[in-house]
């Protein structure tokens, strides 16, 4: 082991939205939730967390960076996740770097860590989830431990809850677990992300300030305080659950649609039922429900499901690439961008459903019709630059390795930072 070198590895890890809400946690330090949930995982192409774990003997403490800015690892969710992967790593050998690292030698290594998130952080677009995913991810790969996709869920899972559901792909149900110990809470896969491939999404990103209650803190009061969260655990989401999971099984998307909108709803309803009360949605927030729920009214059966975590940010997923061209054209009719605002960096991720929504720069927005739904006698009012950007994107794999010593955040020579 002896020797100047750096170990490194590099992995991608997407972030999930919830379909069926995880809100409350019943024991805080192990993260513990009070019911499953169920999330659909999002291309990592649009929305993912790219992290960088290297180990060296010339490191002289552990050390991590975010978004280019050095943190402390002191808290105790980072100190859980890397006491839990230090007791499983395994032997070690790189041979075309003579390094060899025996089992025992991980307790006495450190560890330099970079990560970076393509979308705002704490922003209630799930960044934690795909941060923690990652970092577990990466350190399981450095330091060759031996555990399936589901127990190292139960380990991402002690840094944030929802981190456990971004180690697969597709749709993901977290099993909330009976076990003290925590050991069969964790995360399986109901079905790839090839499974229900029409399906395309779009987040309306309303502000990617951070929030002024954290998840953290909400959940707690919450527990404390709303008598319709014991309900909503004991009673409604498990039986939501059975039914969210046949809906996905069969591809029912009417099912899917009025379950996905209708535990959104109740998730803030929750919020709003602790005291003292929880505000993540805003006024545009609701104006999105009422744009899609008169859309889906006027067309019968549901084109658009939305939902809403802890932020007021609106994550739609439409039926099929026909209803979201169909939903992007009414976001923008409703939501155009500011005058200064370039087309190009107001819809991002997959911007083909542009062209599909016939929309080629500023003369086509200005020329959508009102939709067909709005009634005559009303003229409907623009909130141009409400929406700070919409992302369009689809459900998508796992994790993955990145091979591409280039996509490496830390130097290979030195650990630090690029």
């Amino acid at each position: 082991m002896a020797g100047k070198w750096v170990l490194m590895v590099t992995a991608q890890t997407p972030t999930n939205i919830a379909v069926i809400k995880y809100w409350g946690k019943r024991d805080e330090t192990l993260i513990l939730p009070v019911n499953d949930s169920i999330s659909v995982t999002l291309d990592p192409e649009h929305l993912c967390t790219t992290t960088t774990v290297a180990v060296s003997p010339s490191f002289d403490c552990d050390r991590m960076w975010l978004n280019g800015k050095e943190i402390s690892l002191a808290g105790g969710r980072y100190q859980n996740c890397l006491r839990e992967i230090r007791s499983r790593a395994g032997d070690v050998e790189d041979e075309e770097k003579g390094i060899k690292i025996a089992k025992k030698d991980w307790e006495n290594l450190h560890l330099h860590i970079a990560s970076y998130n393509n979308f705002p952080t704490a922003a209630g677009l799930a960044s934690s989830a795909a941060g923690f995913a990652c970092l577990v991810f990466s350190l399981a790969k450095l330091m060759n431990v031996k555990e399936d996709q589901s127990k190292l869920s139960a380990i991402a899972r002690q840094g944030s809850g929802s981190a456990c559901r971004s180690l697969y792909g597709g749709f993901v149900k977290w099993i909330m677990g009976n076990d003290e110990d925590g050991k069969d809470s964790l995360a399986v896969q109901l079905s790839d992300e090839k499974h229900w491939d029409d399906l395309v999404i779009i987040i309306a990103v309303v502000s990617s300030r951070q929030k002024e209650t954290s998840s953290t803190t909400g959940m707690r009061e919450t527990v404390e305080t709303s008598l319709l969260l014991k309900h909503r655990a004991k009673e409604v989401v498990p039986k939501r659950i059975l039914k969210m999971e046949e809906a996905i099984k069969n591809r029912d998307f009417a099912s899917f649609a009025q379950l996905t909108c209708t535990d959104s709803n109740q998730f803030h309803a929750v919020c709003l039922d602790t005291s003292p009360p929880i505000f993540y949605m805003n006024d545009t927030s609701h104006r999105i429900i009422s744009i899609v729920e008169k859309w889906n009214r006027s067309e019968g059966v549901p084109q658009v499901a939305y939902t809403f975590d802890a932020g007021p940010n609106a994550v739609m997923i439409a039926r099929d690439r026909k209803a979201a061209s169909l939903l992007l054209q009414r976001l923008l009719f409703y939501f155009p961008p500011n005058a200064d605002t370039d087309l190009n960096s107001y819809i991002l991720g997959d911007k083909s459903i542009l062209q599909d929504a016939g929309i080629q720069g500023e003369k086509d927005l200005d020329a959508l019709p009102a939709p067909s739904e709005i009634k005559d006698n009303i003229p409907s009012q623009k909130y141009r630059g409400d929406v700070s950007y919409f992302i369009c994107t689809r459900p998508g794999r796992g994790p993955v390795l990145l091979s591409d010593k280039s996509q490496a955040l830390l130097n290979p020579e030195t650990g630090l930072p690029k």
